[in-house]
């Protein structure tokens, strides 16, 4: 049997899973990630964490693959990581760097792609070799998945859907120094940032607290009926709705999936997406069938399993 690792490296903790080449996950494990000198521990504590996994569970070391790692920073085709703010990384060469610390092969992706591919191969793209995910957060990511291939980019930047621009009127600023991003207004912070701008001019009775609410308060009051709360949903809706009929126009995928925190807000959520959708679609994307996505935490062990599963069989 050949075995492999995925590898989520994250800003808090790197999650990290053992792989049959089946696919099937053996073991799942997490270790800190420790961001201080530039993060210069991290990568070495993904090779001490893989050697004492090989030790535990009795393994060969030429019966491992390789490891596949996401990364949360665009990641260039061989590898290379230019800046990172999450874990304190300039520029980096991880893939050279982690297969000089463990002798074993090694693939890199971003880490919101990382997932998307994860999501296609084992969770809500099950089937199907064209899909989009996106990703509600603390920000918004996404991956592009085409013929069963993520779109990198020439800068490792492909999928950094929550950087297109869908409102030309915003005056404030994104993270990222542009206005009118759709993170600004379809992540669980530019939720919160709907909701407050609403609180403040619509005077009718709600549950919502302009001081204190979230996105979980907004969503749990449209399961609950609140009228408000459902304009919220609805304004959230029309920007990642139109946004995602811009990018099916370009891509054609069978199924987008929505994950990340937001999506926890369950099924209820997808309507408010796909109706607006649907009124800006091209004719031949009315098809598009919205999943949520099905494997949480473990989707960028997943992905990154395959990334190097994708590569040995290639």
């Amino acid at each position: 049997m050949k075995y492999c690792f995925g590898v989520d490296i994250g800003g808090t903790t790197v999650k990290m899973g053992l792989f049959e080449k089946t696919g099937e996950i053996l073991d799942k494990w997490e270790i800190v990630t420790r961001r201080e000198d530039e993060g210069k521990a991290v990568l070495p504590d993904v090779a001490a964490s893989v050697a004492e996994k090989i030790q535990e569970h009795h393994l060969k070391e030429a019966d491992i693959i390789g490891i596949g790692v996401g990364v949360p920073a665009p990641v260039t085709e061989d590898g290379v990581v230019k800046a990172s703010a999450n874990i304190g990384w300039g520029y980096k060469e991880v893939k050279k760097e982690l297969e000089e610390l463990t002798g074993f092969s090694v693939e890199v992706g971003n880490d919101a792609n990382v997932a998307a591919l994860g999501e296609m191969w084992k969770g809500g793209g099950e089937g199907n070799s064209n899909i989009v995910m996106v990703t509600l957060g603390t920000g918004v990511g996404g991956g592009v998945i085409v013929g069963g291939k993520v779109i990198i980019g020439t800068q490792g930047a492909g999928g950094e859907i929550g950087h297109m621009c869908v409102n030309y009127e915003e005056v404030e600023v994104c993270g990222c120094g542009n206005r009118g991003c759709l993170e600004q207004y379809a992540s669980a912070t530019g939720i919160v940032r709907l909701a407050r701008r609403k609180l403040a001019q619509d005077k009718r009775e709600t549950v919502l607290k302009a001081e204190n609410v979230t996105a979980k308060d907004v969503f749990d009051a449209v399961k609950a009926g609140d009228c408000v709360a459902q304009e919220i949903a609805e304004e959230f809706g029309k920007y990642l709705g139109y946004c995602l009929a811009n990018i099916a126009a370009i891509t054609d995928p069978a199924v987008i999936v929505i994950g990340g925190g937001v999506s926890k807000a369950g099924e209820v959520l997808l309507p408010y997406i796909q109706t607006p959708f649907l009124e800006r679609a091209l004719f031949t994307n009315k098809g598009v069938e919205f999943r949520l996505a099905k494997l949480g935490n473990d989707a960028g062990i997943c992905g990154a399993a395959k990334l190097i599963l994708d590569e040995y069989s290639s």
